[in-house]
């Protein structure tokens, strides 16, 4: 966990969440391990949404009943997904966008 104000706070995908809280990988598609790490990280250091802002992940804020959602690219179709409140991360998601 890092030492500055920022985290994440919850995480909604099982696989998604033991790689986070327990280093475990099982849950996730194993291509995907070390950018999911990276992304991981990035969030959880984030202050303001600005600093997710970086070209190879792709920032976007997502519309509809997404609203006050953003996204990251993973890798082809995958994606995490988060609400990002105060310095905090919450219902992160590792979603497949078809």
């Amino acid at each position: 966990m890092s030492y500055n104000t920022a985290m994440i706070v919850t995480v909604k995908h099982k696989g998604l969440a033991d790689l986070y809280w327990e280093d475990q990988s099982k849950g996730v598609k194993q291509i995907h391990v070390e950018r999911l790490k990276r992304i991981l990280f990035e969030l959880e250091t984030a202050k303001v949404i600005n600093d997710m802002d970086i070209p190879r992940l792709k920032l976007h804020s997502l519309q509809g009943k997404m609203k006050g959602f953003y996204a990251v690219s993973v890798s082809g179709n995958w994606r995490v997904i988060f609400r990002f409140v105060d310095g905090n991360a919450y219902d992160v998601d590792l979603v497949d966008y078809h």
